[in-house]
Formats: structure tokens, C-alpha cells, sequence
């Protein structure tokens, strides 16, 4: 028997969840997506700030819905990287005064292992071994999970996430902020063969992106005094044609990394993970190579605290509690 608080402030969503038992009881998140919109991308100060504002009542809205006391807790889990600093800093600060009030342990959580384990919440979770790729604002990469916290990153992005790109192309075209659902849903209506933007593979299963969102910039301007005219006749063309470039190179190297670990079993992850036209191609995918795939709930593929609640009771089943002197880590590795 357990009851764990998760608490998760590593970027612009104040998230707070209740896992009972290994059951999801509540989980809540409070977007800062309308305080960003404006910039065009997630101001840090901001968003610190605004974690400050909404962590005490998104706490309490999630021991409420859970129907849950303070006295059930049995520890809390809380996010310490990577992440903005200011961000993390807020998070880490009020679960470690309410694990320290209340006498309670504290387990620190990485969120990327959050995203990684996070289709363990799904209602049929994969079996290890597996391959998991992670997408997101902030990180792409590839893991192998031979186990419970046993894993390796195969490799990952050596500049510009996947997320990243789809926000930067989103601004290109006056699409607003977040980007990636914004493009997702013009995508659906267009040509994707429309303009052949590049492919960038590196080297083993490392990712490049920034070539390809330096490439829509480069085609937005070669337009000249045509680009108002092409975009209002194919601006879904083009999403989809950007779209398709960064889920083909995603699921190319998610299909050469099953091959050259062997596994039968696949998970994406993240924010991105939420796009239709990259879910469609993994299932096609483990169609072909008859592989098992699995997804996280819709709900979970962004930043939420259910994974970090998650996370936190397998380490504290093993006996994994941090110590009062915790700190956080933007550059947190996996």
C-alpha cells in the first residue's frame, strides 16, 4: 500500500498528480500556454513566476481529487531536472517544505525518466526489453530499456529538439504558439509531397533538426512577393510537407534502432508523441516489422505529473529517497 504525491515544474506547466497503489487518482495541470503565446515561446522568468502563483492550489486541487489527506501521503516525488532552473527551483522548493513539514520522504525524479515510463500508465504497459523514443519541446532521443531503470540512450538530438522545430516553423508561419498542434491540424489537409524539405540523419542515432527548420526559413524567403499568396492557397501543403520530413527521420531512426537491438517492442514519448501523423507512421511501422507499440494516454504525452508520481514510487519501493540537501540539475542526463 502507498500513496505518493508527484509534483512536476520543469518547464511552463505547474503539474500535480496522486498515485494510490500504483493507480492514477488524480492528476492536474495548469498551462501557461496563453501567458507565452505572445513571445512566441516560453519566457523562464515568466514562467517561474507563474509556478510560484499556481503550485500551492494545484497541489490542493489534486489531494482533493484524489480525495486524499495530507496524513495518507506516504512521500513525495518531485522533478529536479533537466529543466529551466527557475522553474525546477519552485517545484523542488515547496516539495521539499512539505515533505520536511510533514515528516515524509522525498524522491527525486528525472523528468525525462518520467517521459520514458509514462507508457507504463497506459492501459496495456510494454513488456521489457523495449525501445523508447522520447520527443519533445526540449529533447529528442532514442533508449534502449532493458529493464526498470536499466537503460541506455542510443542517441539523441545535437541541436534543435523535434518540439523545437515544430515551435520555430509554427512562428515561421504566423501559426502561433505552442506549434506543433497548430501545424498537426493544418497538416491534416495537405499534400505532404508538396515541397521536399530535407532529411538530416547523423551519425549512429543521433538527430539534427535545425537544417531542416533553417530550410523553411530559407523557402519562406525565396517566395519573395509571393509567399502571402502561396501560403493562403498551401499553408497545409506546406505543414504537411514539414511534418512528414521530421516523421520520417524520427521513425527511420526508431526502425534502425529496433533492428540493431532486436527488441519486438516500442514506445514513443513526450509532447510530440501527441501528433497523429507521427503516431500513424509508428503503428505502421510495427505493422511491418511486427513489433508491439504502445503510446502513452493522450493526457500523459505532455509534461504531467503522473509520470513523475510513477517514477518517484518505483525508486521509492527500491528504498530511493533523496537527501534534504536535493538540488536541481538543468542539465539532468538520463
Amino acid at each position: 500500500m502507498s500513496c505518493l504525491l508527484g509534483i512536476e515544474t520543469s518547464c511552463d506547466d505547474t503539474a500535480a498528480a496522486v498515485l494510490r497503489d500504483g493507480a492514477v487518482q488524480s492528476s492536474i495541470v495548469s498551462s501557461q500556454h496563453d501567458i507565452h503565446a505572445d513571445y512566441g515561446g516560453v519566457v523562464p522568468e515568466l514562467a517561474s513566476r507563474n509556478h510560484q502563483r499556481y503550485i500551492a492550489p494545484v497541489v490542493q486541487q489534486a489531494l482533493a481529487e484524489a480525495e486524499v489527506s495530507l496524513d495518507a501521503l506516504d512521500a513525495v516525488a518531485v522533478t529536479h531536472g533537466p529543466g529551466l532552473p527557475g522553474s525546477l527551483l519552485v517545484g523542488l522548493s515547496y516539495a521539499k517544505a512539505l515533505a520536511a513539514g510533514r515528516g515524509l520522504p522525498l524522491v527525486g525524479v528525472n523528468h525525462l525518466a518520467g517521459h520514458l515510463y509514462s507508457t507504463d500508465l497506459a492501459p496495456e504497459p510494454p513488456q521489457r526489453p523495449y525501445v523508447a523514443l522520447i520527443v519533445s519541446g526540449g529533447h529528442t532521443m532514442l533508449v534502449h530499456v532493458a529493464d526498470t531503470f536499466t537503460h541506455r540512450v542510443l542517441g539523441q538530438t545535437r541541436d534543435d529538439a523535434a518540439g523545437e522545430a515544430f515551435d520555430k516553423v509554427a512562428q515561421l508561419l504566423d501559426l502561433g504558439y505552442p506549434g506543433g498542434p497548430a501545424i498537426d491540424t493544418h497538416a491534416a489537409a495537405g499534400d505532404p509531397s508538396f515541397h521536399d524539405f530535407p532529411r538530416t540523419r547523423l551519425d549512429a542515432f543521433d538527430f539534427s533538426f535545425s537544417g531542416l527548420k533553417t530550410s523553411v526559413l530559407y523557402y519562406l524567403r525565396d517566395l519573395g512577393a509571393e509567399r502571402a499568396a502561396v501560403l493562403d492557397a498551401h499553408l497545409a501543403d506546406v505543414c504537411a510537407s514539414f511534418q512528414q520530413a521530421v516523421v520520417d527521420v524520427l521513425v527511420g531512426a526508431l526502425a534502425d534502432a529496433v533492428a540493431a537491438t532486436g527488441v519486438s517492442t516500442i514506445t514513443i514519448a513526450g509532447g510530440v508523441a501527441a501528433n497523429s501523423a507521427l503516431r500513424a507512421a509508428v503503428h505502421t511501422l510495427a505493422a511491418q516489422r511486427g513489433l508491439s507499440v504502445h503510446l502513452p494516454p493522450m493526457d500523459y504525452c505532455m509534461d504531467n505529473a503522473a509520470m513523475i508520481a510513477h517514477v518517484g514510487a518505483l525508486r521509492w519501493a527500491r528504498g530511493t529517497a533523496a537527501p534534504a540537501t536535493l538540488d536541481i540539475d538543468p542539465r539532468l542526463a538520463l
